[in-house]
């Protein structure tokens, strides 16, 4: 698949209406870098992540059958595609693993979605998902593996470049990869795009090293964001051709990146949407002098009694 700056411009036309427009904050000398560092505030989109791009955009390319649509998800991909399919007027179902935050099942349950416990783990919960579209004919909305979904999420790039000074290096945390796969084939060949990955949750990492999608084994403070087991075909093959690297963070470097965020600035980060920040504060990603640093906040569906222990 090539995913080219028309197909997200299309996308970016198509969703417009019923996303946020999420803001830059610019900043010099910030996080122990003396360059420019850009963040893109996407926790502050529609259903709390980055995600709702994406589920919009499916919703509005693909025609919704009578069953309406299904997805699985650690949460906030099942929180996305409940808001949507609520703006929408469309019935969903989420399938959810029993490790799923209790705060992410509760947002997606706000939005008017049933909530399906789909057993342990995510792969679980997936395989109960593509039964129930087997058995219902329900429109499967992938969390990361299909093109509306990474055109959808390429939209963030999209405004970001609009709204940022030129970016040298964007760091973008990697789950699935549906995400990165979007926002690199925006800037592919003109800004470097980092993945960041816990040191337990590798997925990407792994596939890069591999020459190909392998599983990993899953084991992190931000599993129920960042906790794909395998990228799968399509988000490898495109993110083996615009993905610079990925970098590896250490778990006390999401919490640290957490209680930071907090501290400083007030923002309620969930481990995963502060994964980015912390490759550049414990320099898992080394930049150069002065060079034009954008740090993606993907997402703020975080339980707040865990983030007040880190914070106290």
């Amino acid at each position: 698949m090539t995913m080219t700056r028309a197909d997200i411009e299309a996308a970016h036309a198509r969703i417009a209406p019923h996303i946020r427009r999420t803001p830059v904050m610019n900043l010099g000398g910030a996080f122990g870098h003396e360059g420019l560092v850009s963040l893109k505030l996407e926790f502050l989109q529609h259903a709390g992540s980055f995600k709702s791009r994406g589920a919009f955009n499916t919703l509005l390319s693909n025609p919704v059958p009578a069953a309406g649509v299904a997805a699985a998800s650690g949460g906030n991909h099942g929180a996305a595609v409940a808001y949507a399919a609520k703006q929408l007027g469309v019935k969903a179902r989420i399938f959810v693993p029993e490790i799923s935050s209790p705060a992410k099942v509760a947002v997606i349950r706000s939005h008017g979605a049933e909530v399906v416990i789909g057993g342990a783990r995510y792969a679980d919960a997936q395989e109960a998902c593509d039964r129930y579209v087997a058995e219902t004919g329900a429109l499967r909305i992938h969390p990361f593996a299909a093109e509306s979904t990474m055109t959808g999420q390429g939209t963030v790039g999209l405004e970001w470049e609009q709204d940022a000074p030129a970016l040298d290096t964007v760091l973008v945390a990697v789950g699935g990869g549906g995400l990165i796969s979007g926002i690199a084939s925006w800037w592919a060949g003109r800004v470097k795009v980092v993945g960041v990955e816990p040191e337990g949750s590798r997925a990407l990492h792994a596939a890069l090293q591999a020459g190909g999608p392998v599983d990993v084994d899953v084991d992190s403070v931000a599993v129920d964001s960042l906790g794909a087991r395998n990228t799968g075909d399509l988000v490898y093959s495109i993110c083996s051709q615009t993905v610079d690297h990925v970098a590896l963070v250490k778990d006390e470097a999401i919490r640290e990146a957490q209680a930071l965020l907090w501290r400083d600035y007030r923002i309620a980060s969930e481990p995963g949407g502060a994964a980015a920040l912390a490759a550049l504060i414990s320099r898992a990603y080394m930049p150069r002098l002065n060079e034009r640093v954008g740090v993606l906040l993907c997402g703020a569906n975080v339980e707040l009694t865990k983030l007040a222990e880190l914070t106290h």
